[in-house]
């Protein structure tokens, strides 16, 4: 006779095990018809789960976070079942949930094309009319490696082996198509209503490029089809704003074979990365943190005994010279203790507050490079304060004033918090991971500012606050951290007199605000779709001469504005002054300045803003004025 509890504390009694859908039931047959999953005593589990003791029940349905992610499980398994209806060949080897979708994994001779997609899609639609019920079942492991491997289904059979033997194992059967997986899963093929297949790509089987390339198609799938069409549009929004197109467009960078991952500046582009690294360096400077400058190769024992080579040691770059061995610095804060330790720092001296543009190489695969914003040599923000334990929270609080600040600077006003707590793989004991968390909590909740726990998220030396940034297409970018550290002060051996006399080892903030520039650059240019606002433009204003006549006033004009300090050229080019406009609104400047025979004599200029705005005839003092004011 179980007793269920429902979120809101209400309790409700059965004579014999119940399963969540006829719990569902009971409330109302509209939530019946609504549901998709369960979460028993926090787990998550099929409608059919059977509840046999007294237990919490959550009712999950398309409006939850958790319903979502069982509908792209499920469309995963549609996809992979209506695969096989078309191509009895394919085999299906993993299919999991990505963020905004999911995809499966085929191994198919055949080869897959961009127009079998269509197919695929069109027969997946047929098995959402068809209503065809999900049902699981158990098996064990010997069992299902020899019932799979009597379907061909090599892959899948590996992938059971490589299980313990004495797990009892969960398959998903909808009509004739049987997988394995954990689940759960939709009731039934009738509750996948809006998805789409988006692309083919490779990918080898199980990630090591040493064995074969398998075909991995793509897929989105929401609760409605209107949800599916705003995510469609934002999409098309995307690839509008894409920074490599625009990077190309207005020739900022470009990126080339020889040098992966690796960023080749323009002249437009490097001045746009400088607006910002010296935007940053007046932050650092206004917040008293003194800049320094470390070595790039350091030698592979500091790594050693910093913790990073174990972490990190398969995504360093690496050298030899006379028989020593060194890193490329993937990071900056071992260096920065080596510059705290040289002499005895006081509490007086503290909190003590670092800062480098540091270039960083991290040997990423070649499959997660993307554009500027995955890349395998950056340049962080980076800062380290080193303190006191009493001065923690203050820094804390301070930090995050700060960080927010320089967003909304940079026009970012929707900014999303989480912590990430200790991760399995990790230094420090469980006190002093009790204590840096309990820190970190603590200031956010003295701020009232609401964020979301991200258990085994942190850095392998202590936990963290993610600063997430939403853009104007609502996408999440990750780009300011904040982490205490206990354990790697005293593993590089840093200490401070303390007011009793007594030696003792500063607490470490990580912090970082923009993170990686070039990632935070590409971030600016999706943002603003290459539109950036004037104080952030690489050139504010292009002057454009109508004829010959012109042309050496136009170069007095570009000089004044220069000494301003106003980024500006010239086109002088003997075009059409509606080609030249046409051309440079491409652009996306802030002003285009039109000079002709009328402004030459009365000593003006004629502004055109951005998006074609005719401001008028103005003198270059008004302009200038303008300009600043912008």
């Amino acid at each position: 006779m179980p007793i269920i509890t429902l979120p809101d504390g209400t309790e409700k009694s059965f004579d014999q095990a119940v399963s969540v859908f006829e719990v569902a039931k009971s409330i109302g047959s509209g939530l019946a018809k609504a549901t998709l999953a369960g979460k028993v005593n926090g787990e998550l589990v099929d409608a059919s789960f059977m509840i046999e003791v007294n237990s919490t029940l959550s009712i999950i349905t398309d409006k939850d976070t958790e319903g979502l992610e069982v509908i792209r499980h499920s469309t995963a398994h549609l996809l992979a079942q209506a695969t096989q209806m078309l191509y009895p060949d394919a085999q299906v080897t993993i299919g999991p949930v990505i963020k905004e979708g999911f995809y499966y994994d085929f191994a198919y001779k055949g080869g897959f094309s961009e127009g079998d997609l269509a197919k695929i899609e069109k027969n997946m639609n047929k098995l959402v009319k068809q209503n065809l019920k999900i049902e699981r079942s158990e098996m064990s492991r010997d069992e299902a490696v020899q019932f799979f491997k009597d379907k061909g289904e090599y892959y899948k059979a590996e992938i059971i082996e490589s299980i313990p033997a004495e797990q009892v194992l969960s398959l998903y059967k909808q009509g004739d198509f049987i997988d394995l997986c954990r689940g759960p899963h939709v009731p039934s093929t009738a509750k996948l209503k809006a998805f789409k297949l988006m692309k083919l790509a490779g990918a080898y089987w199980r990630g090591d490029s040493n064995n074969e390339m398998l075909q991995r198609v793509y897929g989105t799938a929401w609760a409605s089809k209107q949800d599916l069409e705003t995510h469609l549009h934002r999409l098309e929004e995307a690839e509008k704003r894409d920074h490599r197109k625009i990077g190309k467009t207005q020739d900022l960078f470009h990126m080339q074979e020889e040098a992966p991952g690796m960023v080749f500046w323009h002249e437009k582009g490097w001045t746009l990365y400088q607006i910002v690294e010296q935007y940053m360096r007046g932050v650092f400077k206004d917040n008293d943190y003194k800049e320094v400058h470390t070595p790039q190769l350091i030698d592979k024992s500091l790594w050693e005994k910093s913790g990073h080579w174990d972490k990190f040691g398969d995504a360093m770059f690496t050298t030899s010279s006379e028989n020593r061995d060194y890193a490329v610095k993937p990071m900056n804060c071992p260096a920065h203790i080596q510059i705290y330790n040289q002499g005895l720092k006081s509490y007086r001296d503290l909190p003590l507050r670092l800062a480098e543009f540091g270039s960083c190489h991290r040997n990423e695969p070649s499959g997660t490079l993307h554009g500027i914003m995955r890349v395998r040599n950056f340049v962080q923000d980076d800062g380290h304060i080193f303190c006191s334990e009493a001065q923690i929270q203050s820094e804390v609080s301070t930090f995050i004033d700060l960080t927010f600040g320089v967003y909304q600077h940079f026009g970012f006003e929707n900014i999303d918090i989480k912590l990430s707590t200790r991760p399995e793989k990790r230094v420090g004991s469980d006190a002093v991971w009790d204590k840096a968390e309990a820190a970190l909590a603590q200031a956010l909740n003295d701020k009232g500012i609401e964020w979301e726990l991200q258990e085994g998220e942190g850095a392998f030396y202590g936990p963290k606050i993610e600063f997430v940034l939403k853009d104007c297409l609502d996408r999440e970018w990750q780009c300011g951290t904040l982490q205490v550290d206990f354990s790697m002060p005293e593993r590089l051996d840093a200490q401070f007199i303390a007011e009793d006399g007594s030696k003792q080892t500063p607490v470490m903030l990580h912090r970082a605000i923009v993170g990686s520039l070039e990632r935070f650059v590409g971030i600016l240019i999706e943002h603003y779709e290459g539109a950036f606002p004037s104080w952030l433009a690489p050139i504010q204003a292009v002057i454009l001469n109508i004829s010959e006549k012109q042309a050496d006033f136009s170069i007095n004009v570009e000089k004044k504005l220069k000494k301003q300090g106003f980024r500006v050229i010239s086109d002088l080019r003997n075009e059409k002054i509606g080609f030249k406009i046409r051309e440079h609104s491409m652009q996306r400047f802030p002003y285009l300045l039109v000079v002709g025979d009328r402004e030459m004599e009365n000593n003006e200029i004629s502004v055109r803003k951005r998006g074609g705005e005719d401001l008028g005839s103005m003198s270059i003092e008004a302009f200038i004025k303008l300009v600043k004011e912008d």
